[in-house]
């Protein structure tokens, strides 16, 4: 069984978030799948039709722009990797096809209106906290680019920073390798559990429906 890194919340941002985590062995990742394909199009027309109204989507905006301003982070400058997804989709754009793990990853992200980490756990190196990266604190990021945490959300292992709400490190990324994952639902303190909690159950089992698998644990931090 795949190893469980233990998660924690740092002080520095205790009662200022909630965090939702799904520990998923076993996995097999391809690169795309017809019946992923086909329900995330169907998904993306729902959405539009959902939030085309500028008033629905502010509504559905409002939980992770809190999440960033609680840490004094302006969302309408730096957006949540939630909000960048939905805009791209109503913006008619549709969505990067990476893999069958990243992809039920992003429908996720954007029916919770909610920003998600994916890390492939056996790049992890020992326990993880989450915690406000320090001055001159970043990674590499997916992308290529440098990521900047200093002053925001970061989770980090005992090698340093690896993900934040708004973009993920290249060296604890998935691919058609990875075999057991972290899915980190990053949630504002006043996410009601009970809500964070379906939606981590909701994703597991779109998870393990499209690439296999079990879970392995499910926890909701700062509840």
């Amino acid at each position: 069984m795949a190893r469980v890194p233990e998660i924690q919340l740092d002080d520095s941002v205790t009662g200022r978030l909630l965090l939702g985590c799904v520990f998923v062995s076993g996995l097999r990742v391809r690169e795309s799948d017809p019946v992923l394909e086909a329900e995330m199009a169907a998904f993306a027309e729902d959405l539009k039709a959902q939030l085309g109204a500028p008033e629905a989507l502010r509504e559905a905006l409002a939980p992770a722009r809190r999440l960033y301003r609680a840490f004094g982070v302006e969302p309408t400058k730096r957006r949540p990797s939630s909000e960048a997804l939905i805009r791209r989709v109503l913006k008619g754009k549709g969505l990067y096809r990476i893999n069958t793990l990243v992809d039920v990853c992003n429908w996720c992200s954007m029916e919770f209106a909610l920003p998600v980490g994916l890390y492939d756990t056996d790049r992890i190196k020992g326990n993880v906290v989450c915690r406000v990266g320090r001055e001159g604190e970043g990674y590499a990021g997916i992308r290529k680019d440098w990521v900047n945490v200093a002053g925001r959300i970061t989770l980090a292992d005992s090698q340093g920073p690896f993900g934040n709400p708004s973009s993920d490190s290249l060296r604890t990324s998935v691919d058609l390798g990875t075999r057991s994952v972290l899915f980190v639902l990053f949630a504002p303190a006043d996410c009601p559990a009970a809500e964070l909690e379906a939606h981590l159950e909701r994703a597991a089992d779109r998870l393990i429906r499209l690439n296999g698998g079990e879970v392995v644990d499910r926890q909701v931090l700062g509840a």
